[in-house]
């Protein structure tokens, strides 16, 4: 199953059910020089689990990252160019996140 988590072109945290576990996200714009979207994710009392995963396009952001059990796979893809990194103005707009999933 795939499902889009709702994003929208601005910082912002959330909860959100993987599997049977929930988690708090949150995401954030890196002013580097290169700049770039960024995701922090915690378990449902705010400790930390991965932080400053940048968004990028074209692989599994939580292949890494097997080992902690997190169910499914989260990736981003934009709509014109797929492999196109998610840019300042068009997060949740242009450019997806989607949660990929084994259910039936």
């Amino acid at each position: 199953m795939i499902y889009e988590i709702p994003l929208t072109p601005e910082p912002q945290r959330f909860s959100i059910s993987i599997g049977a576990t929930t988690y708090n996200l949150r995401f954030g714009w890196n002013e580097n020089d290169m700049g770039g979207w960024f995701m922090d994710i915690a378990d449902d009392a705010e400790n930390p689990i991965l932080m400053g995963i940048p968004l990028v396009t074209g692989s599994n952001l939580l292949e890494q990252f097997t080992y902690l059990g997190i169910e499914g796979k989260l990736q981003i893809s934009t709509d014109t160019e797929p492999d196109a990194v998610p840019t300042f103005n068009n997060l949740g707009l242009a450019s997806h996140l989607f949660l990929v999933t084994s259910d039936e």
